[in-house]
């Protein structure tokens, strides 16, 4: 009985071995191929999730597209106050407000109001970028850091700006071969950035419209004060002119000491707001006690009193330093409460 069962037994263990040496076979011939894969992968550099292949990175020298390039003056001068209306600040890549003030400047460098939109844009393009960068979506930082460059190629963001996009580039492609991501979830985190893009850079533009406007708002608003002054100022003057036509010829008065009604303010720019606060959407407000020369340029300038402390005191001191007025016979000194409000 032994007997028959080994006998019987022996087919079966012909085929079990039969068996092993196919599939031993195959995992040597997999094992070939893979090595062959491996290979080859290796010669092949990795391409960083987020880089582009099929295009250069974006340059100050590119940052303004062909099709704004070959616009007119007027025809950048009414797309730019279109895209400035409609909250395409910096974004989309070519139909933007800063680009168009870009063409507008190298058509028209002279342009005052050109450069004054440009220095209220930028804070808003440095934020934005900072945007891009942290939701990884580094073609889009690249590209506001090009814009940036193009507008002001020794602006203090930039080096900063560059070197994070590179580390963070150079930790996520990191990333990326540690977890071994498919070429397909890459196009799906592709997508998604581009989704998330278009979400974000709505909401950030229509926010920094909103301050734009407040200060535009503001501007006028000491435009329109300081007008009023100067018309003040010229209504006393004329009823001192015809009060003195009327008297007996009497020797000359001395003429009366300039007062701050007496200031005709020529610019009085609005300070830049800053970049720190207005992501905190910090307000506040300076009172600034400054003295004008005789010449109408700001002699010297403090801080009487800040709310917050030390937020806004720089970004008022150097507003006020830039302000001219009309000459006067003596320096006069006033103080001024300067507003800072990131939400209108």
């Amino acid at each position: 009985m032994t007997v028959v069962t080994s006998q019987a037994a022996h087919p079966r263990r012909l085929l079990t071995l039969s068996r092993l040496s196919l599939v031993l076979a195959a995992g040597l011939v997999l094992g070939a191929c893979g090595k062959d894969e491996s290979a080859t992968d290796a010669a092949t550099p990795a391409t960083p999730a987020g880089a582009e292949t099929t295009a250069p990175a974006p340059t100050a020298d590119t940052a303004v597209s062909e099709s704004v390039q070959a616009m007119s003056q007027d025809e950048l001068r009414d797309a730019a106050r279109q895209a400035y209306g409609d909250n395409r600040l910096y974004a989309p890549a070519g139909n933007n407000a800063v680009e168009y003030y870009l063409g507008l400047r190298e058509k028209s460098p002279g342009d005052a109001g050109v450069s004054s939109a440009l220095t209220d844009l930028l804070p808003m393009t440095v934020i934005a970028t900072e945007q891009s960068i942290a939701r990884e979506d580094f073609a889009e930082a690249a590209r506001l850091t090009a814009l940036l460059e193009r507008a002001e190629p020794q602006h203090p963001a930039l080096s900063r700006l560059k070197s994070s996009i590179e580390s963070r580039q150079k930790a996520v492609a990191d990333r990326e071969v540690q977890q071994q991501v498919t070429a397909e979830q890459q196009a799906t985190r592709q997508v998604e950035l581009e989704r998330q893009r278009l979400i974000d850079q709505k909401q950030q533009q229509e926010q920094a419209a909103k301050a734009l406007l407040a200060k535009q708002a503001a501007d006028a608003a000491e435009a329109s004060a300081a007008a009023e002054a100067a018309a003040e100022a010229e209504k006393r003057a004329a009823e001192q002119r015809a009060a003195a036509a009327a008297r007996p010829a009497t020797p000359a008065p001395r003429p009366a000491r300039p007062t701050a009604a007496d200031l005709r303010p020529l610019s009085t720019p609005a300070p830049n707001f800053p970049p720190d606060a207005l992501r905190a959407g910090t307000s506040g407000e300076v009172q600034v006690e400054f003295t004008v020369g005789t010449d109408g340029s700001v002699a010297t300038a403090r801080v009487v009193n800040a709310e917050p402390r030390r937020v806004f005191d720089r970004a008022a001191l150097d507003a006020v330093q830039r302000w001219r007025f009309q000459p006067v016979s003596e320096p006069v000194t006033t103080r001024r409460t300067i507003a800072f409000n990131p939400g209108g």
